[in-house]
C-alpha cells in the first residue's frame, strides 16, 4: 500500500525530464485510466447492478440459513434491515402511498408515518423471505442514460413448475446513490396498493388515526415468529 506514494513522488521528480510529446502521452494514458475507472464505478453504481447485488446477497444468505427457511421472521427482519433498508427511500414511498393526504401532514406526522410504514414493509418483505422455495431471479436489461435520475429495473421471479412473476423496481438517483421508491409485483404497485386504505383511515380518523392504525398493526405478532 505504501508503494503508490513513492511511485507518484518519483514520477513528479522526473516531470522536468519529459518533453512535450512524452507529457501528451502521459496525460493521454492517465486520461484513459480515468475513463476506465469511471466506467467501472458507473457499472457498479448503476441501478440494475445495485438491484442485482442486493437481491443476490439476500438470496445467498436465505439459501444457507435454515432458520429463515423454517419461518424465523426475526432473523429475516434482521437480514432485511442490514441488506435492504439502506437502499429504499421510505419517505417517498410513504408519500406515494398517502397521495394528496401527505401534504396535510405535519413534519412530525410525516416522520412517524414513514417509520411505521417502513416497519410494515419490512415485515412484508421478511415474510416473503421465510416463504422462499428455491425461486430464482432473472434480470432484464436496463437502459440508463447518463442524465437519467428515475428508472425502472425489471426482473422476473422464476418458480419451479410455475409461471414467472414480473417484479419491477422504481428507483431514483439521490446524492448518496440509487434508492428504491416502489416495487411493482405482477403489475400491482406495492406502495399505491395501500392508498385506498390509508385515505379511508385519514377521512375517518385523521392523520394521527392513520399513525395509530399502522402502529397497532406493526405491534401484532407475526405467525411463526421466533
Amino acid at each position: 500500500m505504501r508503494a503508490e506514494p513513492l511511485l507518484l513522488k518519483g514520477a513528479c521528480g522526473r516531470v522536468g525530464l519529459f518533453g512535450k510529446r512524452e507529457m501528451r502521452s502521459l496525460f493521454s494514458l492517465l486520461f484513459g485510466v480515468f475513463l476506465l475507472v469511471a466506467s467501472v464505478f458507473a457499472q457498479e453504481d448503476s441501478p440494475d447492478a445495485l438491484i442485482k447485488k442486493v437481491t443476490d446477497d439476500v438470496l445467498t444468505i436465505v439459501r444457507q440459513d435454515k432458520d429463515i427457511q423454517s419461518g424465523n421472521t426475526r432473523k429475516a427482519i434482521e437480514l432485511v434491515e442490514a441488506k435492504v433498508l439502506p437502499h429504499f427511500n421510505f419517505q417517498r414511498m410513504t408519500a406515494l402511498a398517502m397521495g394528496k393526504d401527505w401534504r396535510q401532514a405535519t413534519p412530525e406526522q410525516k416522520k412517524r408515518l414513514s417509520e411505521e410504514f417502513k416497519t410494515l414493509l419490512v415485515r412484508t418483505y421478511s415474510n416473503a423471505l421465510t416463504g422462499y422455495k428455491d425461486q430464482s431471479v432473472r434480470y432484464k436489461p436496463t437502459k440508463v442514460q447518463g442524465d437519467d435520475t428515475d428508472v425502472v429495473v425489471r426482473t422476473e421471479i422464476l418458480q419451479p413448475g410455475g409461471k414467472p412473476i414480473q417484479l419491477n423496481y422504481s428507483v431514483e438517483k439521490q446524492p448518496e446513490g440509487w434508492k428504491v421508491y416502489d416495487v411493482v409485483v405482477a403489475g400491482v404497485s406495492l406502495v399505491t396498493n395501500y392508498r385506498d386504505t390509508f385515505n379511508q383511515e385519514v377521512r375517518a380518523n385523521g392523520i394521527d388515526g392513520l399513525v395509530l392504525m399502522l402502529g397497532n398493526k406493526n405491534k401484532q405478532p407475526e405467525s411463526g415468529k421466533k
